[in-house]
């Protein structure tokens, strides 16, 4: 705990620096008292690699662009893993008023023996007329899963006490689960009005194969689960099921750029109902809210910025499944709950909030940033009375930026995050929100 303060504390005094040298000599220039000239434009690692002229990144491209890499990294519910994937942005037309779309490909393997392989984008067509968002997903998945709600902590009577081993004790115990999943959800939107649109979607997830590794129904060693309890009570198959629905969505956003905005505000509203006659097991629905702001600190440099995101989730009728309850680490990006394993915080309703300062470490090129955040999450449990809000579980940390594209603002991100009794190393391209 303290190591990681420590690197904090090294982060802030890097940002403050970096502002300080803006300010001492200047980010631009005066010429003839009439033109601005930019002695420090923004650079990307291939203007380092090839030592070409650096071309103005506020100038528009028209180009399709990829950055495909091998994926080597870690995170608390994969291990270790390894791949690749690819982030692409390119523009629908050729009217400048259209914004970037951007997507994202990953194909991973794991040491936990997970395989991943997911499609997800965001498409503006020409003038933003229409806006069509995509979530592809295939998992061969290994997860624990540690009940619903954030609750007190308590032991696990069921895995040997470590305390410096996060796995042996935890909130609502840690049952190892194997399942695999498909997810097919998509969403066109029509522009009613500026920056406001609203559109209609379908969305399918498949269970299948799901194994609750520590059930044991024999009465000298018995071992009830959370997901074997919770699909009993709500009359659902534990081996397997399926969501269908149709969701009706309404969106705001006045982000200048999708993959990595300096400013603007970006809004969500995606109401989805399930229904037995597209193939769902049960009928159920539930209410998605999402909120992102970004503000710029420093006109002269835009990466100065801070950056907030909230989200809610909140089952409205009917039954879910365990599995298709909302939890951390299963957002669009997979991305929120930095600190904690994947789908550590599950429930009926959770509501998740996260802070992050991102600012540029080297001089001049800005190649090099960096970021600090904060988070919290909090999760009920129905059907044992654990509240929303009735606890809550946050979680800080650090982390890296290295500019590899600089006309779409695509990031290679390396964050170091804490939690309570957990820990976590990420690596991906394109911003965490």
């Amino acid at each position: 705990m303290q190591t990681i303060f420590r690197y904090i504390f090294i982060f802030i005094l890097l940002g403050f620096s970096y502002f300080s040298w803006c300010q001492g000599t200047g980010e631009r220039l005066v010429h003839d008292s009439l033109t601005t000239i930019d002695i420090c434009p923004q650079k990307d690692i291939f203007d380092v690699l090839s030592k070409k002229k650096v071309i103005d990144p506020e100038i528009p491209s028209l180009k399709v662009r990829a950055i495909v890499l091998p994926l080597i990294g870690y995170s608390p519910t994969t291990r270790f893993q390894l791949g690749a994937g690819a982030s692409v942005s390119w523009p629908m037309g050729h009217n400048p008023a259209t914004k970037l779309s951007a997507g994202a490909t990953q194909l991973m393997w794991t040491t936990n023996k997970q395989l991943i392989f997911l499609i997800r984008s965001n498409m503006f067509l020409d003038q933003n007329k229409w806006f069509i968002q995509t979530d592809w997903r295939w998992y061969i998945f290994r997860l624990p899963t540690y009940g619903l709600g954030t609750g007190p902590k308590v032991y696990n009577p069921n895995l040997p006490v470590d305390p410096a081993d996060e796995d042996s004790y935890d909130n609502n115990d840690r049952y190892p689960m194997r399942f695999n999943w498909v997810r097919l959800h998509n969403i066109l939107f029509m522009e009613v009005s500026r920056h406001f649109f609203a559109g209609l979607g379908y969305h399918l997830d498949h269970y299948y194969d799901i194994q609750d590794d520590l059930l044991n129904l024999d009465s000298a060693h018995y071992v009830m689960t959370p997901h074997y309890a919770y699909s009993l009570i709500h009359k659902f198959n534990p081996k397997t099921y399926t969501t269908s629905g149709i969701s009706v969505n309404f969106a705001y956003d006045t982000r200048d750029n999708i993959i990595n905005a300096y400013k603007g505000i970006y809004v969500n509203v995606n109401y989805l109902s399930n229904f037995t006659f597209l193939g769902s097991n049960r009928n159920g629905s539930r209410l998605w809210t999402e909120f992102r702001t970004y503000i710029g600190l420093d006109g002269k440099v835009p990466r100065h910025v801070l950056a907030f995101w909230a989200y809610g989730c909140f089952k409205v009728s009917g039954d879910l499944p365990y599995l298709n309850l909302m939890s951390n680490g299963f957002d669009q990006m997979n991305s929120s709950g930095r600190g904690y394993a994947q789908g550590r915080w599950r429930g009926e309703d959770i509501v998740y909030g996260e802070a992050e300062y991102r600012f540029p470490i080297s001089p001049c090129s800005r190649i090099l940033g960096g970021v600090l955040f904060a988070n919290v999450s909090t999760a009920s449990s129905r059907d044992v009375h654990v509240p929303l809000f009735g606890y809550l579980k946050p979680g800080a940390g650090f982390g890296f930026r290295i500019m590899v594209g600089k006309h779409d603002r695509t990031n290679i991100l390396i964050d170091f995050g804490i939690g309570e009794f957990s820990q976590g190393f990420y690596l991906q391209a394109q911003e965490i929100f």
